[in-house]
This record gives C-alpha cells, sequence and structure tokens, in this order.
C-alpha cells in the first residue's frame, strides 16, 4: 500500500519547538534551526519547490519572486498578522492561498503600546539608565529631578480602532486617560459607550488636540506616511507619539527633526521605517531621554509565538484538506 506523499513546508525562520515539532509530525517541513534570515535568492528557491511556505514579516515576497515561471507554491501561510510584506494581488491572480494570523496578538501588543504610553512621558528608561549605566551618580530622591508628566486626564488619540486600538483603549481608560480615535469609520455605538470614546473624522483636527497620540493602523499602500510631514507638524509640542504598529506609518525623518527642534515633545517606538537599520539620530535622541526606542518586540510572548504558530498549522491543513482556511486574505480585505 503506497504512503500519501506529505506536501513540502519551507518555514524562514525558527519557530517555538512545539510548533515545529508538530510541524514535522504533519508535514514534509523544511524548518530554519538557526533562525538565519533568508536571503532573497532562497526564498526564490522556496517558491519554486515548496507546496506551503511560511513567511514571517520581515520576509519579502514580492510579485517577482511569485510570478516565477518554476514556482509551485500553493499557499503562503503567514506567520504574522500584518501582510505588507506579500504582494497578495500577484498571489491571489496566481491561484496562491494567502493566509495570516490574526488576533492572537491583540493583548501582547496593547500590553506594549500602554508600556509605551507609561515609560514616555514618565522618563522610565532615562531613569533607569541613571542606575545601570553608570552616567552620573544618583544622590537620591530630590523634589525637583526627574519630572515626567502625569498621564491620568490627558487626551489620548488612537489611529486605527480595530482589535488592538479598543484593547489600548481599554486599558489607557483605566489609567484616567479621556479616549479619542480615528478610523474609517466609527466603531459601533455600544463599543464607542464602553470605551467613552470621542471620534474624529478628520485626522487632522484630533492630531492638533491630542496629548498622546497612539498609531495601532496597518500598513498598506493608503497608510504609507499617514503621519507625514504636514500632519506631524499639527501635532502639538507637548505631545508624544507612540508608534507599535508599522514603522512606515510615520515619516520618521520629519519626526526626528520635529523632535531635535522641540516642536513635539517625545516619542515611543517599537517599530522603524527601515528595519532593520534604525535612525541613528533616533538612537541619538534615546541617550539624550528625549524617545524610548524597543526593537520590535510588542508581540514577543511565548503565549503569543505559539499561539501563532498554532494558527499557522491549522490554516495550512484546512487548506490540504480541500476547505477554506480560516484566516484567508484576499485582495478586497487590503
Amino acid at each position: 500500500m503506497s504512503v500519501k506523499k506529505k506536501p513540502l513546508v519551507v518555514v524562514t525562520r525558527k519557530l517555538p519547538d512545539s510548533i515545529e515539532t508538530r510541524m514535522r509530525e504533519l508535514f514534509d517541513a523544511r524548518l530554519n534551526l538557526d533562525d538565519t534570515p533568508m536571503t532573497s535568492e532562497q526564498i526564490a528557491e522556496a517558491v519554486r519547490s515548496a507546496d506551503v511556505l511560511v513567511p514571517t514579516v520581515t520576509d519579502l515576497i514580492r510579485d517577482d519572486v511569485i510570478n516565477q515561471p518554476e514556482c509551485k507554491l500553493k499557499m503562503i501561510a503567514n506567520f504574522g498578522n500584518g501582510v505588507d510584506n506579500i504582494d497578495v494581488t500577484a498571489a491571489h491572480a496566481r491561484g496562491i492561498t494567502v493566509t495570516n494570523t490574526p488576533k492572537v496578538l491583540t493583548e501582547d501588543t496593547a500590553d506594549m503600546t500602554m508600556a509605551l504610553i507609561l515609560a514616555v512621558p514618565r522618563r522610565m528608561i532615562e531613569g533607569a539608565s541613571i542606575l545601570t549605566e553608570g552616567k552620573q551618580h544618583w544622590a537620591g530622591w530630590s523634589p525637583t529631578w526627574m519630572l515626567g508628566h502625569r498621564i491620568g486626564g490627558k487626551r489620548l488619540g488612537i489611529i486605527g480602532m480595530g482589535r488592538i486600538g479598543q484593547a489600548v483603549a481599554r486599558r489607557a481608560r483605566a489609567f484616567g486617560l479621556q479616549i479619542h480615535y480615528h478610523n474609517r469609520r466609527p466603531v459601533a455605538p455600544v463599543i464607542a459607550d464602553e470605551l467613552g470614546a470621542t471620534y474624529w473624522e478628520s485626522l487632522d483636527q484630533m492630531l492638533a488636540r491630542m496629548d498622546i497620540i497612539s498609531v495601532n493602523c496597518p500598513h498598506t499602500p493608503a497608510t504609507y506616511h499617514l503621519l507625514s510631514a504636514r500632519r506631524l507638524k499639527l501635532i502639538r509640542k507637548e505631545a508624544y507619539i507612540v508608534n507599535t504598529a508599522r514603522g512606515e506609518v510615520i515619516d520618521e525623518d520629519t519626526l526626528v527633526k520635529l523632535i531635535e527642534a522641540g516642536d513635539v515633545g517625545g516619542a515611543g517606538l517599537d517599530v522603524y521605517e527601515h528595519e532593520p537599520a534604525v535612525n541613528p539620530k533616533l538612537v541619538r535622541l534615546a541617550k539624550a531621554g528625549k524617545v524610548t526606542l524597543l526593537p520590535h518586540m510588542g508581540s514577543a510572548t511565548i503565549e503569543g509565538r505559539v499561539e501563532m504558530g498554532e494558527k499557522v498549522i491549522i490554516n495550512i491543513r484546512t487548506f490540504l484538506d480541500n476547505h477554506k482556511p480560516p484566516d484567508r486574505v484576499l485582495p478586497s480585505m487590503l
């Protein structure tokens, strides 16, 4: 009796051990155990040989890769919520199914967003560095030293009121912040009432009135530099910007110039426009205590990564069983 051949699944990065073990059991899984990022040619070769590709948000799967004559790929099961690393339109045209891993990272990312909302005005990283880096002697408590700003009673403007934006709003409300938001359309009245949230149809008008601005929208062609040079100049001098979404949403060069000039109060960033490169001027601002920088770790919890892997496996198995994967992404959804 012949044994049905397992589909070849190429995984571009190291995943949690439990997920990799399950993939080996279910598929002919080609793993990346040392976690070295694959080159563009290695990804192109994977597309030519694999039935299913499991990339991460840092792996670019563009139209030239998808449209190779030798492409035998049937599915791209993205290990990540965002799919801006994949040309979904080209994949759809080629008959390749694309899936992602939504919903599992909401709480983790919202936690980190709230951490930055607290850390920036209260100068937490700057204060910690005084004790750990030994740049200056700490003489003890003083009534006027290391003064930050209270966040209770301040206005928080959330850009993108999806699952993560709403989770941020719930946390922020518990800290006494007033919730405002800009979205493509207002949220349901029951959600707005629960959050005490004020909707702004005009992003420009909201930006000009907020004390803290949190970016929680996806990166799409429509949101590239949504916070453009013009819009960034609308922000109040005392205001802070927090971004745990995608770096491309903000015109980073202009943000740097405004903070350097004292025209924006500061920023808390977990993502960058040209990752993994970080603007050296941002690093200098961080050393000066003007910004707080994190290395894209908003969703970095063990629980979250395992749940992401489980979603990838469910999507692949559902597809291979000739059913519609639960997390299928279509061009019309972007």
